[in-house]
């Protein structure tokens, strides 16, 4: 019998280009790092081990996303699918800057309101937060099942706001969800009692060596 429990993943890429270089990232297309790629066969390896699967898994189609799910479902022998709206915030003019860049092509507003555009042209924060509310939705509009999503910081922490019932906060304050490289969330949702459970958080015995 299918069980009627939803079962997702939420899983950040691995090291890229742009953050080993403190890039801004946002939409600018950086690829993994030789690191990046070593963190997703050892958390791949973790997860044979642990004899994980997926029954679908989503990615961001920008490469540092891509490349780590490539991984991990090549191990997991699991079909990829790609989804634009799971891409990293569209941070404007802030994409690929460093931070002496930045400061001079797109400086910090002294004060941010959830309906700020970042980086000058790019998405608010509520923006990113209504595209997190509509990636959950299609999630659940989905059979019951076990699927993994790999994406990105910021989009991750919009979705946790969604799942959690926490509102868009002013000038990047309240709840940080802190993601590093090719660590992930899993969470269970019963559709039956409405209930969210959070499972796991930052559970990363694959990258001892970088505690």
């Amino acid at each position: 019998m299918t069980s009627e429990i939803y079962t997702v993943t939420f899983l950040r890429h691995g090291e890229s280009v742009g953050n080993a270089e403190h890039r801004f990232q946002g939409h600018a297309d950086f690829a993994l790092t030789e690191r990046g790629r070593l963190q997703a066969r050892a958390l791949a390896e973790r997860w044979q081990a642990e004899g994980v699967a997926f029954d679908r898994a989503l990615s961001s189609p920008l490469l540092r996303a891509r490349e780590t799910a490539e991984i991990i479902c090549a191990a997991l022998n699991v079909s990829l699918e790609l989804d634009a709206g799971w891409m990293e915030i569209n941070n404007g003019l802030l994409a690929g800057l460093d931070d002496g860049q930045a400061e001079q092509i797109a400086p910090r507003p002294a004060f941010i309101t959830p309906y700020t555009h970042t980086g000058q042209t790019g998405e608010s924060r509520w923006e990113v937060y209504l595209r997190a509310g509509r990636n959950v939705q299609k999630l659940l509009d989905q059979p019951p099942g076990r699927t993994l999503i790999v994406a990105h910081g910021g989009i991750l922490n919009m979705t946790l706001y969604a799942l959690l019932g926490i509102p868009v906060q002013a000038d990047h304050t309240g709840a940080r969800f802190m993601f590093h490289n090719t660590t992930f969330a899993t969470f269970s949702y019963d559709p039956g009692r409405h209930n969210w459970r959070m499972l796991h958080f930052d559970h990363r015995p694959h990258l001892q060596d970088e505690a």
